[in-house]
């Protein structure tokens, strides 16, 4: 969920680690940095369906799903 009411701040991150995150994303530093918590925010929620797998029963005929795309 994305909330659309912004809060201003003011963080100390290395300037090496700014510059290389900057220039893996193509942007500036504010589309950075709320790219960078973003795919914190995403990995957590990673975790929580890694632990799930193996405990949830799926019951798919591949054959069947094969012949839908058809």
């Amino acid at each position: 969920m994305q909330s659309t009411k912004a809060r201003k701040i003011t963080i100390q991150v290395p300037a090496g680690l700014l510059r290389k995150a900057q220039e893996a994303t193509g942007t500036g530093i504010t589309p950075t940095i709320r790219q960078g918590l973003e795919l914190v925010a995403a990995g957590r929620a990673y975790e929580k369906l890694r632990r799930l797998r193996g405990k949830v029963a799926f019951s798919v005929d591949w054959r069947r799903l094969r012949e839908d795309s058809r």
